[in-house]
């Protein structure tokens, strides 16, 4: 083996108390939950630099994902970030008072809302992601772009259960 990290000294002292005990699971999601801390950190630096809360991203991500003219419903901003109901309105007044977003009337349904980006927000969420992938990419600088292919595929496959869930 190569080199060894913290998790490999954590494995070897269960293994060495525990011997009864398969710590297979700790060797893969423990770096896991170790390399998520790290991704925590830089998409907080990076959302700081736009001058944006991570729960703020999510939401002006998902309105710029959607395309021009950067509208949803706020049901299909429930649908793309996984919030309540009740959350998602207290963030969308949220982003309103900061002139991020506006609210409309749906023009197809007059009793309906659309939440639609204005340009400022636009520009914020532009920033963050740039600034978002510049820092992933130096958390991935340790590796090929092989190996980031395979890593990405085997993450997917672990992750494709949850995402139905």
């Amino acid at each position: 083996m190569s080199e060894r990290d913290e998790v490999d000294r954590i494995v070897d002292a269960w293994q060495r108390e525990r011997p009864d005990l398969d710590f297979t699971p700790l060797h893969v999601l423990s770096r896991v939950r170790r390399l998520g801390r790290q991704l925590e950190r830089a998409r907080s630096a990076a959302f700081a630099t736009a001058g944006l809360d991570s729960w703020e991203f999510d939401v002006l991500s998902a309105l710029r994902r959607a395309g021009s003219p950067y509208q949803l419903s706020p049901k299909g901003l429930l649908a793309q970030t996984g919030v309540s109901s009740g959350t998602m309105t207290n963030r969308i007044d949220r982003l309103v008072e900061r002139g991020l977003v506006e609210r409309r009337t749906d023009p197809h349904d007059g009793r309906g809302i659309l939440v639609v980006m204005t340009p400022e927000g636009r520009d914020r969420v532009d920033s963050a992601i740039s600034s978002l992938l510049a820092a992933e990419s130096d958390l991935l600088d340790g590796l090929g772009a092989g190996d980031r292919e395979r890593l990405a595929g085997l993450l997917r496959k672990l992750s494709i259960d949850f995402d139905g869930a």
